[in-house]
């Protein structure tokens, strides 16, 4: 350890060394954020103050209300995102798989089936969490707290919130049934409940050093709170039971509303710290000491002037320096509650987020801050316009005083002009009296406001959907309204986004972790992944339902994909009754059994129709080529017999004769050869016109095959 770590051994007391801290921190932000934030509060709520006060002639006090609807309407614009899809704004990841396999023997198969049970409980277990979860929420008022969270965050540019553990004692009507009959009454029922507490940044507390609450030595909330609450703790075991008295302090940075002339008298100052503390201040604590012992001041001594002199084997022994812890001081002294970090993941119960990050710094940017300079110059503006109409609107007179009546001069104040007044002058009215004004106010400080309103809306991205066509880069066609509103629609996805992942999850995981641990009967306790289910808010769902209306225009209504825009268009609506028409949508989608099994049927009879027309044809060709091929058969047997007629009736003629020439030789030779030939040739056709046959009987064939025309 360093020089700087072992300085901490100055603080002999626990309260003392975390109220040093709390202290120091608090300097810090009151140097710096104190009257940034006083004005950003006092600007959202329209209030006026004399440090408003531009120069010394400005009278008028109004405040423009353009900053407080970029507030509001950013901090809906993220609400209607989390939370505009009823009470399930989160959900949990189930990636449990069941296998699909197929077992080869019976120990497979038992193996396989107890897999798939395993599986069937531990989804059955996630379902439920999640609907114990909702349930859980809604008594804690989640919602709410949330939401000023929110709120908090756009006037400031930090959101924080503080994750507290309470004791509900629930009432349950019942019917008790005795000797006597049966009797209603109500049941007690001590239960666990998390809640989400909103924190003001004046009662917040952070390292300046650091970025984030987990990289911070140890954060802070100092604010004031009731004596009855700090008693009732104290009754109910949470606190020490020691004696708390009330201050009376009216001018402190831990007020929680700084607008207020008198603030209230009966409080305590609460400062619960969570963070590293020194070990041997905590154990000096509860083992009841408050000074170190001699030993220890020695150590520490030497360990503040030179620690690489104490051996490495003292060091460990002691354990680490630092140890994870709660304290609780009442009135910077008192301490009611000093322990270490019981939690099972040894987290801080502070959750911080930023509405729009500043890059190395702890504390964000909000709405105000954006549209602050539009702001200051609008109500400029206005309170000059309207100082203006205070000397045109006013019936003013210039009067020679030497010609009044005594008895009007200087009278409370000089003469009021009203109707029916009557003026007494000595000399002509019309040499003594004139009207006097100060001349017109300018029209163009009209143009000059709504300028300075659209400036506004530039600086914090915030519209609302009925004043998008003149608002929006001054564009009123579709193309530039589209254009517009991309860019707004962007600006509040990057705020949702970082509103999920710093605050919305680990909320929902640290309040789950403290049900799982303080009451596991009612929580199943497992290392459970958790998703938003955040969807797109007002405007960017309006922006989107237009989109999905124009596409459908562009398709009939027997397009595969129509039914599923439909959908789309009424999944980003804000029904009532939303989910029911989305299932009758898919209801619809879904085939009628009896039309399919009609289809079916009459598909089944197509193709045994087109089945028997392919046979009757194949049967017609068949019987076709078998009448040809007999048909050649008996051509090809006639040409061999004639010529065997012939060679017969010339060997008959030559025996005649008794004799055979030379010639009569050669000419029966010649004879035999022709038939041969003929023969031959014969038979070459014939397998032509069967190849022929073939290739016309497979292309009827697959005419058959092609359906009937309508």
């Amino acid at each position: 350890m360093d020089d700087q770590d072992y300085s901490d051994f100055n603080s002999d007391t626990l309260e003392g060394w975390v109220i040093d801290k709390v202290d120091t921190w608090e300097s810090h932000y009151v140097t710096n954020y104190q009257k940034k934030h006083e004005e950003y509060y006092r600007l959202w709520r329209g209030i006026w103050s004399a440090d408003d006060q531009e120069n010394n002639s400005e009278r008028s006090t109004i405040i423009s209300p353009a900053l407080q609807q970029a507030v509001e309407s950013s901090v809906a614009e993220i609400e209607e995102a989390t939370f505009g899809r009823g009470s399930n704004f989160f959900s949990i990841r189930d990636d449990i798989k069941v296998p699909e396999v197929q077992p080869r023997n019976e120990q497979e198969a038992q193996m396989l089936q107890m897999a798939r049970q395993q599986a069937g409980q531990e989804k059955a277990k996630i379902s439920y969490l999640q609907g114990k979860l909702t349930e859980d929420f809604k008594k804690a008022q989640i919602r709410k707290n949330v939401s000023e969270v929110l709120l908090n965050s756009a006037v400031y540019g930090t959101g924080l919130a503080e994750i507290v553990v309470e004791n509900m004692i629930e009432l349950i009507p019942s019917v008790r049934v005795t000797q006597m009959g049966a009797e209603q009454g109500t049941e007690e029922k001590n239960r666990v409940i998390v809640k989400v507490n909103p924190i003001q940044p004046q009662n917040f507390r952070i390292d300046p050093a650091a970025t984030t609450v987990d990289d911070a030595l140890g954060v802070a909330i100092d604010e004031y709170v009731s004596p009855h609450q700090v008693k009732l703790l104290q009754e109910s075991g949470v606190y020490i039971d020691t004696p708390v008295s009330a201050s009376g302090n009216n001018d402190s940075v831990l007020d929680a509303d700084h607008t207020l002339t008198q603030q209230p008298k009966d409080k305590v100052r609460l400062t619960k710290y969570y963070g590293l503390v020194p070990r041997h201040l905590l154990e000096s604590f509860k083992s009841g000491e408050t000074e170190l012992d001699e030993v220890d001041r020695t150590l520490a001594e030497i360990m503040e002037l030179s620690p690489e002199v104490v051996p490495t084997e003292t060091r460990e022994d002691s354990g680490p320096f630092y140890v994870e812890s709660i304290v609780v001081v009442a009135n910077g002294s008192t301490i009611l509650k000093a322990e270490e970090n019981p939690y099972y993941l040894k987290d801080r119960p502070v959750l911080a987020f930023a509405w729009d990050t500043i890059p190395g710094r702890f504390w964000g940017r909000g709405v105000c801050e954006k549209g602050y300079n539009s702001q200051k110059a609008l109500d400029t503006e206005l309170r000059a316009r309207i100082d203006a109409l205070a000397l045109t609107n006013s019936p003013m007179m210039a009067m020679d005083a030497t010609r009044m009546p005594r008895s009007l001069r200087g009278a409370d104040g000089g003469i009021q002009v009203r109707p029916g007044r009557t003026i007494l002058t000595n000399g002509n009215p019309n040499e003594v009296l004139q009207p006097f004004n100060f001349g017109q106010v300018s029209q163009i400080s009209f143009a000059q406001a709504d300028a300075l309103q659209k400036q506004l809306q530039t600086a914090t991205g915030a519209i609302d959907s009925a004043g998008v066509p003149g608002q929006i880069n001054g564009e009123g066609t579709a193309a530039g309204i589209s254009m517009g509103l991309s860019g707004i629609i962007k600006r509040h996805k990057r705020t949702l986004v970082n509103f999920q992942e710093s605050f919305l999850i680990p909320m929902v995981k640290m309040s789950a972790c403290r049900y799982m641990q303080l009451d596991p009967e009612s929580y199943p306790v497992a290392d459970y992944k958790f998703e938003v289910t955040s969807s797109l808010g007002i405007i960017a769902r309006e922006y989107e339902v237009g989109q999905l209306v124009q596409l459908l225009q562009t398709m009939g209504t027997d397009t595969p994909m129509y039914p599923l825009l439909v959908e789309a268009i009424v999944d980003n609506m804000n029904l009532g009754n939303r989910e029911e028409l989305i299932a009758m949508i898919k209801k619809a989608q879904e085939p009628d059994p009896q039309a399919q099994e009609m289809a079916q049927a009459q598909a089944q009879a197509q193709m045994a129709y087109q089945q028997a027309q392919t046979a009757a044809f194949q049967a017609n060709a068949e019987e076709s080529t078998s009448r040809a091929r007999r048909n050649e058969a008996e051509v090809r047997s006639m040409v061999p017999k004639l010529e065997n007629d012939r060679l017969n009736a010339i060997t008959n003629a030559a025996k005649v004769e008794s004799s055979l020439t030379r010639d009569d030789q050669k000419q029966i030779k010649a004879t035999e050869l022709a038939i041969k030939e003929r023969m031959s040739n014969a038979n070459i056709a014939s397998t032509v016109q069967s190849v022929m046959r073939d290739q016309d009987a497979q292309r009827e064939q697959q005419l058959a095959l092609l359906p009937p025309a309508n």
